[in-house]
C-alpha cells in the first residue's frame, strides 16, 4: 500500500495533469477498495475499468456506470471516445469554447480598421465600439488576444 505522502504526491500529479477524479468516493468497485494497483483518484483508470467491465465481464451499462460513479450518458460518451481514439479518448477535455467564436472576420476587420486609425486605442474602448456597432458583448482580453494572433499571422 502507498504511504500517505506518496498518495498525496500522486493526487497532486493527477490534479496538475487534469486526470484527478473529483468523484472518487462514488467508485464502489471492490478492486478500487481492496487492491493497491487500482486508484479511484485516477479518472483514466476508472473510465477504462468501467468500459472493460462492460465489455469483458458482461456487466450491464447501468450497473457499470453506477459502480464506477458515472451516469449512463457519460458511459456512452466514454465508450464512443474510446472506440475512436483509444485511451487518449478517455482523457478529460478542456471545457468551453476552443476558439474565439464571437470575433468573426467582420468584427476583426472592424477592429483592425479602428486600430489602424488610432494605434493607441485601448481594448476597453474597442469593447464599447463593438457593443455599439454589433450589439455584442466581448471581453477586452479576448480582443487583445485576437489582435495578438492577427499580428503573428502578418
Amino acid at each position: 500500500m502507498e504511504t500517505k505522502k506518496g498518495n498525496a504526491a500522486k493526487r497532486q500529479s493527477l490534479l496538475q495533469s487534469g486526470t484527478l477524479n473529483k468523484s472518487a468516493a462514488k467508485v464502489v468497485d471492490s478492486k478500487f477498495k481492496n487492491m493497491a494497483f487500482f486508484d479511484p483518484d485516477d479518472i483514466l483508470q476508472v473510465k477504462y475499468e468501467m468500459l472493460r467491465s462492460n465489455q469483458k465481464d458482461g456487466i450491464g451499462v447501468q450497473k457499470a456506470s453506477k459502480i464506477y460513479g458515472f451516469s449512463r450518458i457519460t458511459f456512452y460518451k466514454n465508450e464512443k471516445a474510446f472506440k475512436k481514439s483509444g485511451l487518449a479518448g478517455l482523457l478529460p477535455r478542456r471545457k468551453g469554447p476552443r476558439r474565439a467564436h464571437k470575433l468573426s472576420g467582420e468584427i476583426m476587420e472592424f477592429v483592425s480598421r479602428l486600430v489602424e486609425q488610432k494605434p493607441d486605442i485601448k481594448s476597453a474602448e474597442l469593447v464599447e465600439k463593438i457593443k455599439d456597432r454589433f450589439s455584442l458583448s466581448v471581453h477586452r482580453r479576448s480582443i487583445e488576444r485576437a489582435i495578438d494572433r492577427s499580428k503573428k499571422k502578418q
